[in-house]
């Protein structure tokens, strides 16, 4: 990629996997769901240019909403953006059903669209009408102001179902207009790529391609890494620079340089799990994994925490030394060289600058975080997406990098169907990996005439698992290993999102999204249990759609505040897990997790803490994800950050006496989101408490190992990324020795 500034750089188009051909809902239903969708994200008018679907506000309140946004829009056009912006509703974009056509029929599960359409049939009869809105008029045949109110009154319906249709729909709405609105950006001026940094162009990797075929392919390796994320990446580099022929495989596929930052469509439905609509099965907890070439370390941030003390002496007491050893210590330095992980470059944005300075006025602790950005600068917001520039030194850019030169070989498209086992006294032994490969003409539809679908066998003389936290547990069930424990004590670090506006043009996309940590309140348990206060990842379609929803025109009003708007996470060390399973329909990945009462409570004061540090910094508003707690306006007379009384202002103490009293927290009241999953695959000294044994050997059996933060014993407490790779370094070059060992064996017996 030549030289260029990001000014004049524009992505290579990615295109989308096509939208099944079947239609998930009929016309009739498609009719109702639309006008819901209008009901939540409507086009606002004045009495006298309004249509039936359309929400009316007096002529005076709708000018003044568009002279508040125009004024925060550069440009002389700024008044007919802020128009446009109004008049547009859901489905005036036919991007929006497209994209709800997409998420139906490829990532929810059939339960789900079963009971949804239960709900619109239900709508669109005269009896399940009347039991429903309390008329036998259809919800779409009525006029906006009766849909709005029914609608909103979903929310605290008697009737459970309608409580999670309200929860389900609401959230699907707000994220895919934001996802597909030709207007937000122009009324935010969100900019399409990263205003800092050059274009760069990363490494070529090369993948296996297959011919068409009826029977099966086979591969001879020595070692198979299932998987290309954070742990798979270390463990493959170090038993290729041993000598070992080593093959990767990964379901996903990589894209290089040149497509990043994709757009969020392109980007969720390319390089995340289940488009990154991953929920738990009560719908609270929306999860964000990686699924991309790289895995999470391609689109996470570039957070690098070494695992704290506490933690490993938590781990180190339950039977598992090695954490406290300086061989743990040694690998984390190792991963963290290797990636130049330094707090010497990094330059704060706004955000963090406000962490950093209000912790200071609360005399809280606070550091800055240290970033994987190879010992030098990288001011980039938007790697969630994919980082243009490769300044974020993840496994795409180190160790599958390194991995490549010393003789490993990559397959991308290749679902890993089941572990292939051998019996030798009694002990399962692993002999390799049976999947299915897709060529990448049929997922990218380049040409999909060639569509090419291979059944591929994999014989290797160790299988090294690394598909992550929520795959690695369903690849061990598919491959027949019985372990009670396999997919239990999964834990997912909940956090409860927040967000400040400010007077000041904020612009949060620009700059590092996490580079600053208040550890003040990690403790609240004595046994380090509590929560951490960070910044987020600031891309509006991430951001805007996971508060709260109250009627359009507020809605409309706080998304086009993100300019000014900063956020934060309260990341709890969560005590009490969740487990992972596979769909009884399709064996999808499914999550059963609530965060618990326990950790709730946690979240609740971390968060009151958010709100403290943001109002002595100036905050205007304060507002998070919890329904039942409107969000904190500063009284229009209490001006002064420095005022006197700081955080014992009566107005702020009052505020937080109201969302003290909602602890623990109504989780059906609450989005709880995770970009953290660990431990469904945990180490221990048992088969009774875990499912690999202390060097990450799978219980009973021989030569298959679990390599990814699926092994750690409880919640890091961390991000995960450099605690995951110093586990795979170490239990890698002890897997390279092993090897050796057994080799010598073999030639000595010859």
């Amino acid at each position: 990629m030549p030289s260029q500034a990001m000014d004049s750089y524009v992505p290579l188009d990615v295109p989308t996997p096509a939208v099944p051909d079947t239609e998930v809902f009929s016309e009739l239903q498609w009719k109702t769901l639309l006008s819901l969708a209008d009901t939540v994200i409507p086009s606002i008018r004045t009495k006298e240019t309004a249509r039936p679907s359309d929400k009316v506000v007096p002529a005076s309140e709708l000018n003044g909403a568009i002279s508040k946004l125009a004024s925060r829009i550069s440009g002389p056009d700024s008044v007919q953006i802020a128009t446009k912006y109004m008049e547009e509703n859901a489905s005036s974009n036919p991007q929006f059903r497209v994209a709800i056509q997409r998420l139906f029929s490829t990532y929810v599960p059939t339960e789900g669209k079963n009971g949804l359409s239960l709900i619109l049939n239900l709508l669109n009869s005269r009896a399940g009408s009347l039991i429903i809105t309390g008329s036998t008029t259809p919800i779409q045949d009525q006029p906006f102001e009766v849909r709005e109110r029914l609608f909103a009154s979903w929310d605290s319906s008697r009737l459970p179902p309608m409580r999670s249709i309200y929860r389900a729909l609401s959230a699907i709405f707000k994220r895919t207009w934001i996802s597909v609105s030709p207007t937000i950006a122009p009324v935010l001026g969100f900019p399409r790529v990263p205003v800092h940094g050059k274009p760069a162009d990363g490494f070529e990797y090369e993948f296996l391609q297959f011919p068409p075929g009826d029977q099966p392919e086979t591969i001879e390796t020595d070692v198979v890494v299932v998987g290309s994320g954070c742990g798979g990446a270390v463990a493959a580099k170090n038993l290729a620079e041993a000598g070992h022929r080593v093959l990767v495989v990964e379901k996903s596929y990589y894209y290089p340089t040149k497509c990043f930052p994709m757009d969020f469509i392109e980007g969720t439905n390319n390089m995340y799990e289940s488009g990154a609509g991953t929920m738990s099965d009560d719908g609270s907890m929306a999860i964000l994994a990686g699924s991309t070439w790289g895995g999470g370390g391609t689109v996470n941030w570039s957070a690098s925490l070494q695992t704290q003390g506490y933690v490993r002496r938590e781990w180190s007491n339950a039977g598992l030394p090695f954490f406290t050893s300086n061989e743990f210590q040694q690998s984390l330095d190792c991963v963290c060289d290797r990636m130049g992980v330094n707090t010497k470059h990094i330059e704060h944005n706004y955000a963090n600058r406000v962490i950093l300075d209000g912790a200071r006025k609360l005399g809280y602790a606070a550091k800055d975080v240290p970033q994987n950005t190879g010992n030098g600068e990288h001011y980039c917001g938007y790697c969630m997406m994919g980082c243009p520039s490769t300044g974020k030194k993840g496994p795409t850019e180190t160790f599958l990098v390194d991995a490549a030169k010393a003789g490993a070989t990559f397959i991308e498209g290749f679902h890993a169907d089941r572990i292939v086992f051998s019996n030798k006294k009694g002990k399962q032994v692993a002999t390799g990996v049976k999947g299915t490969w897709t060529s990448r003409d049929t997922y990218l539809r380049t040409n999909s005439s060639d569509a090419v679908t291979r059944k591929v066998n994999i014989k290797a003389k160790k299988v090294v698992v690394s598909c992550g936290s929520l795959q690695s547990p369903l690849l061990l069930m598919r491959s027949g290993i019985t372990n009670s424990q396999v997919g239990r004590n999964l834990y997912l670090h909940p956090v409860i999102i927040s967000g400040a506006t400010f007077d000041d043009e904020v612009r949060p996309w620009e700059g590092s999204a996490l580079t600053t940590v208040i550890n003040e309140f990690e403790d609240l348990d004595g046994h380090g249990h509590g929560g951490k206060i960070e910044t987020l990842s600031m891309l509006p379609s991430v951001f805007i759609p996971v508060f709260p929803w109250r009627d359009g025109l507020d809605y409309k009003m706080w998304a086009s505040k993100m300019v000014n708007s900063m956020g934060m996470i309260t990341l709890i060390k969560d005590r009490e897990p969740g487990r992972v399973y596979p769909d009884p329909v399709d064996g999808r990945c499914r999550v059963s997790y609530t965060p618990s009462a326990f950790d709730r409570k946690h979240m609740i004061e971390t968060l009151i803490e958010c709100a403290r540090v943001t109002y002595i910094s100036g905050a205007k508003e304060f507002h998070h994800t919890i329904r039942d707690v409107p969000p904190f306006i500063r009284p229009a007379e209490d001006s002064d950050p420095n005022a006197p009384e700081g955080i014992n202002n009566a107005a702020l103490e009052s505020w937080i006496s109201e969302l003290r009293s909602k602890s623990p927290l109504n989780p059906e009241r609450v989005l709880f989101a995770s970009a953290h999953q660990m431990g469904s695959c945990r180490m221990g000294t048992s088969p009774k408490t875990s499912v690999v044994d202390p060097n990450c050997q799978v219980w009973g059996t021989d030569g298959l190992y679990v390599v990814d933060a699926s092994v750690f014993p409880s919640a890091s407490g961390v991000n995960p990324m450099v605690t995951n790779m110093g586990i795979a370094d170490w239990a890698s070059k002890n897997l390279a020795k092993t090897m050796e060992k057994q080799n010598s064996s073999f030639v000595a017996r010859l």
